[in-house]
């Protein structure tokens, strides 16, 4: 078994999550008492948020540059973020290290095209559904994308960080996410995609019609599959 290296912290809530699926995977995978190896760093999401929306990507870098580098001094074979918004800086990151980065875009874009999906809806904070560095990673794979209107990405953005980030679920704004699925299923989508490791805490498969793309779980199964060599890094 490989060992996963996480960069994690953005937020805990959802860094608690895969570090369960990934376990759970592994055991499902070997059985009896097997668990994950894995290398897990927690920055400070404070200081992270501060600095998305000021627009400062470059120190953002350099803090999950520093981050990475630990994670890989500490043995990891390869590297996880847990997040979808900070794979903007990727690049910097994969420069930082010299071991493989796992994308969770890349991840995701496996699953939808296993699936034959070639339009999904994508659900983020604003920086991902707007700026360019998620969408065209799937558009690259022949998957055209479909952002929510204006005035839906301020919903989408602000439950984000105003209550999922703080743990919080608000049943209102679960209603309102659904109306969003909704929408984008009616402008063409096959699938929406959750491109916020946070917002699987507040919608599942279960409250839709809509088949609904949990990246968190995408990218925990990928990189279980990866860690035990069943399963390439990418396709």
């Amino acid at each position: 078994m490989k060992t996963l290296g996480l960069i994690g912290g953005m937020s805990w809530e959802s860094t608690q999550t895969y570090y369960r699926l990934i376990n759970q995977k592994v055991r499902e995978q070997l059985g009896g008492l097997h668990s994950a190896r894995l290398v897990l760093y927690s920055v400070d999401f404070a200081e992270i948020e501060t600095l998305q929306h000021q627009g400062d990507w470059a120190a953002t870098a350099e803090i999950l540059g520093a981050a990475a580098r630990s994670v890989e001094s500490a043995g990891a074979d390869f590297l996880v973020i847990c997040t979808n918004t900070m794979h903007k800086v990727a690049a910097q990151i994969e420069e930082a290290v010299s071991i493989p980065l796992l994308h969770i875009a890349d991840a995701t874009a496996n699953a939808l095209i296993k699936d034959g999906v070639t339009s999904v809806g994508l659900l983020g904070t604003r920086f991902t559904m707007e700026q360019a560095f998620y969408r065209e990673r799937l558009q690259a794979r022949g998957i055209n994308v479909i952002v929510p209107d204006e005035a839906q990405r301020d919903v989408v953005h602000s439950v984000i960080y105003e209550e999922l980030c703080r743990g919080v679920i608000n049943p209102d704004s679960k209603a309102a996410y659904l109306e969003v699925v909704s929408s984008l299923a009616d402008r063409g989508a096959q699938g929406v995609i959750l491109g916020c490791t946070e917002i699987g805490l507040l919608i599942k498969e279960a409250d839709t019609a809509v088949k609904l793309y949990d990246t968190t779980e995408i990218h925990a199964d990928y990189a279980v599959q990866l860690a035990l060599g069943t399963q390439v890094q990418s396709e």
